[in-house]
């Protein structure tokens, strides 16, 4: 009795995930693989490959790319010491810096321009909430070594296409332009003063950016401070005629594809590195979180990080975010079911059998194996049970009379005619089309 107990005792703790960062679980993956594979379909279509960066990356990468006085720097990201050789790393927080570093160090750009997309988990310290988590996942586009406002407008066209491919209507564009930087400087100094002159009405996050970042003040979510934001100077209006004019062929193009947009002059985006063009796809249906997709352009970005000076655009999509978003008013999605289940009466039939199971799966043809308890492979009732809840259209019988006569009994599961047939084990490629599922 007492060895019982301390058997009981040395029982380790069941160990769980850490908080904020998820499994994904069927059936709710094959949503997450329904929209991976509407993302490589339309980003094939606009002729964007696919790039896989590292989710470690150097800390100085993303502090010089992304700004040290930014929230993700400050406040947000996971880094630690490497204990091997002291080196200070963090898990990406984002991917577009990594996607640059990636292009300045093999000198992607060397014989032009690229159009490149990505998918992965990104990683920030912060308060868990509805779509937004410490392990979250992004899909983006970034083009680099184009400067013309046609590759803005595409990517903008790519995003907007993507929300029809997703069934998607509740979401809106808006737009900003940040012009460059000396237009940024004239409008930095407005702002300080602004804000100077209502000092008392800063919270203390403001006036610690004050002088340090006074353009990400415009971004605040505190009601107390909307009426001070809102009669802030713009930015708009500090900008020269070359932004003027890739801002409105940007809008031009927009507005010749149908797609419209809203003006929000205090667009400014969370990192340091965008310049001209700036974006975010926002939604109602979602509440405080209402941003499913944002980006610009950042020309600098390539140098600050080391590399030959380039113009690059881009936008990131977050992948929890606009799945919630399906569920509330895109197309259902069915998690995969097999095209039909092998019921094995007796485990002596199995050698043969899953020989001609290989032989369906090789021709394309979906199917799952009955597997026994380790006691027997259980009733033929059972395994029909089985075979009707795994939602596959046909079973396959391999009885000992099927078997004795080199056959297999093809039973209807879905159609309500419970119709069989028997199909030869031999010549199965001249058969197995007929067992999957119509599209």
């Amino acid at each position: 009795m007492a060895e019982a107990k301390n058997l009981a005792a040395a029982k380790p703790a069941r160990l769980t995930g850490v908080k904020g960062m998820n499994d994904v679980l069927p059936p709710d993956s094959a949503r997450w693989e329904w929209l991976e594979a509407k993302v490589r379909d339309l980003m094939a279509r606009y002729a964007y490959r696919n790039i896989r960066t590292p989710i470690v990356e150097p800390t100085a990468l993303f502090v010089r790319g992304l700004g040290e006085v930014t929230d993700i720097v400050e406040k947000e990201m996971y880094s630690f010491e490497d204990r091997l050789n002291g080196e200070q790393l963090t898990l990406r927080p984002e991917c577009t810096a990594g996607v640059v570093r990636a292009v300045a160090e093999h000198n992607l750009l060397y014989e032009g321009g690229k159009r490149l997309y990505y998918m992965g988990p990104m990683f920030r310290h912060e308060r868990p909430q509805r779509g937004r988590y410490r392990q979250f996942h992004q899909i983006g586009a970034e083009v680099l070594g184009f400067a013309g406002a046609e590759v803005d407008a595409e990517l903008i066209l790519l995003a907007d296409a993507l929300w029809r491919e997703l069934g998607l209507s509740d979401v809106r564009l808006e737009l900003n332009s940040l012009g460059q930087p000396p237009e940024r400087q004239a409008h930095r100094a407005a702002l300080i003063t602004h804000f100077e002159r209502h000092a008392d009405q800063l919270d203390e996050d403001a006036r610690r950016r004050l002088h340090s970042n006074p353009l990400r003040i415009l971004d605040t979510k505190n009601p107390a401070m909307k009426e001070i934001v809102e009669s802030a100077p713009r930015l708009l209006d500090f900008l020269g005629e070359a932004s003027l004019a890739h801002f409105n062929a940007v809008k031009a193009i927009l507005e010749a594809n149908g797609v419209a947009y809203r003006i929000n002059p205090r667009l400014v985006r969370g990192m340091d590195y965008y310049n001209l063009t700036v974006f975010e796809f926002v939604t109602e249906s979602l509440g405080a979180q209402g941003t499913i997709c944002g980006g610009g352009r950042y020309d600098y970005l390539i140098e600050q990080v080391g590399g030959k000076p380039a113009p690059a655009v881009g936008w990131a999509l977050g992948v929890e975010r606009v799945l919630e978003l399906v569920k509330e008013q895109g197309e259902a999605v069915a998690e995969p079911v097999p095209d039909a289940y092998a019921v094995i009466p007796d485990a002596s039939a199995l050698p043969l059998a899953m020989q001609l199971l290989q032989q369906l799966r090789a021709a394309g043809v979906s199917v799952q194996m009955h597997a026994g308890s380790g006691e027997g492979m259980g009733s033929m009732k059972s395994q029909f049970k089985k075979a009707d809840a795994s939602g596959a259209r046909h079973a396959l019988v391999f009885g000992a009379d099927e078997l004795a006569s080199q056959c297999v009994t093809v039973k209807a599961l879905r159609d309500g005619s419970g119709a069989q047939q028997t199909r030869p084990l031999a010549g199965v490629s001249e058969w197995a089309h007929s067992l999957q599922s119509k599209a």
